[in-house]
């Protein structure tokens, strides 16, 4: 059960993030080079706009306004679910990341299925046979997985399964075929995490002597492993993969630019070389509120499923 307590106390763990976010978010993107009203009134006439359409442009806007002002009102905003109009195309920010959301998200699920597939079974095998040459074999692919970047994995699936076998689209969305180069690239780096917490976690439940009482009782080695060991090595597996997922979200920005799918990392990228500022503070602000419900969600869910976790004593 958890106590009121313990739940107060991660709600303001939460919030406290939250608004630390808010703030670098604001601030940062003030202190990049350029003036948001004449980038955009150059991209949007093709010419270098007058001083009194720049000073108009940032009357409009509000840009004119001492910073903390225009960061109150931003979150004064927020907090009411808005969050603002685009400076470059004045459409609203809350509809730009609603249409460009489910592409991300499609792309997340499907990387977080892969790493699955590839992880448990590697993890759980290379356990098995600790010290053998699968064990060897699923260590060093594991190892090769988590120091490849997503960007350079990217680039050699197009070349290879797009280029040269074309199996598979270069770039783009809409469809299957679309989705499984960059689901390959962004779910392999996961998969090698998740596949050595396995072998861990494993490993550990292998060693309890609950399993040798039920080899005792004549249990066939396969129901020890499969059954006993793999079920109660899990908990902490699916704390991580929880974990995990906020870690996908956001590196789908970078396979969505490798593979040019229209997603929230591509409208990220686009939205700061257009120093459009309200559409990157609210798409920077949606990934950290769905990664910091995510924490919470799994250490509520993580304390619930095991009453003998206690996080240092609070709500205890």
């Amino acid at each position: 059960m958890i106590s009121t307590n313990y739940l107060g106390y991660r709600l303001m763990s939460a919030a406290v993030v939250l608004v630390g976010v808010s703030v670098l978010t604001f601030g940062l993107i003030y202190l990049t080079p350029g003036d948001p009203a004449e980038t955009i009134l150059s991209q949007q006439t093709d010419q270098q706009p007058s001083q009194e359409a720049i000073e108009a442009f940032r009357a409009e806007h509000g840009l004119n306004e001492p910073i903390p002002h225009q960061y109150v009102n931003w979150v004064g905003d927020a907090l009411q679910a808005d969050l603002g109009q685009s400076y470059y195309s004045d459409r609203s920010v809350n509809g730009m990341i609603v249409q460009h959301a489910p592409a991300t998200v499609e792309l997340a699920i499907a990387a977080m299925a892969i790493a699955l597939l590839i992880a448990i079974p590697t993890g759980v095998l290379s356990a098995v046979h600790r010290g053998g040459r699968l064990d060897v074999v699923c260590q060093f692919g594991a190892l090769v997985g988590v120091s490849m970047p997503n960007f350079w994995l990217g680039y050699l699936l197009i070349i290879g399964f797009s280029l040269h076998l074309g199996l598979f689209p270069v770039s783009g969305s809409g469809g299957l075929a679309h989705l499984v180069l960059p689901a390959v690239t962004l779910g392999t780096g996961v998969a090698a995490i998740i596949a050595r917490l396995v072998r861990t976690s494993m490993l550990a439940e292998l060693d309890r002597e609950y399993l040798d009482v039920t080899r005792a009782k004549g249990l066939s080695e396969r129901i020890v492993v499969y059954k006993h060991a793999f079920r109660n090595a899990l908990l902490p597996v699916i704390t991580v993969v929880a974990l995990q997922f906020g870690f996908v979200l956001n590196g789908a920005v970078v396979v969505e630019i490798v593979f040019q799918r229209p997603g929230l990392g591509t409208l990220l990228v686009d939205s700061i070389f257009a120093r459009d500022y309200p559409v990157v503070q609210g798409v920077v602000l949606v990934t950290a509120v769905s990664f910091v419900l995510t924490n919470l969600l799994v250490d509520l869910s993580y304390r619930y499923l095991d009453p003998r976790i206690r996080l240092g004593g609070v709500g205890t």
